[in-house]
């Protein structure tokens, strides 16, 4: 599988579990798995910090992984496949607005910068 096709079904994925958060037959630990996850993701406070070289990423990519698949384990599969549905009919839509494009490339870029600039600043305390 190519990367353009597994950052397809990621992006399927994403507004699958859109979907499901919205969803009223969701339980609320279901939510709560999810809001747990991507708190986890976005915090500033983790285990093995970002900033570290690949180790710093394989923990989020280890909380995503277990996130996700206890979203389907505890999600009922009818409103799974219905939530699949709709992300289906949502992702093969065109991008309406440019500005669905500049904000993802815009917090991407500076998360980036912040973590470039918090790097400099624990690398200049080290070596004092």
């Amino acid at each position: 599988m190519s990367w353009t096709e597994q950052a397809r079904k990621i992006h399927k994925e994403a507004y699958v579990f859109y979907f499901v958060f919205k969803h009223p037959r969701v339980r609320w630990y279901a939510r709560m798995i999810a809001a747990c996850t991507a708190g986890y993701l976005l915090s500033p406070i983790q285990l093995i910090p970002s900033f570290i070289p690949v180790i710093g990423f394989l923990d989020d990519l280890v909380a995503l992984f277990l996130g996700v698949a206890l979203l389907n384990k505890v999600i009922p599969p009818d409103v799974l496949n219905e939530c699949r549905q709709l992300a289906e009919a949502r992702s093969s839509e065109q991008i309406r607005s440019p500005i669905t494009l500049v904000v993802p490339i815009t917090v991407a870029v500076l998360w980036l910068l912040a973590a470039l600039a918090v790097s400099a600043a624990m690398a200049s305390y080290v070596v004092r």
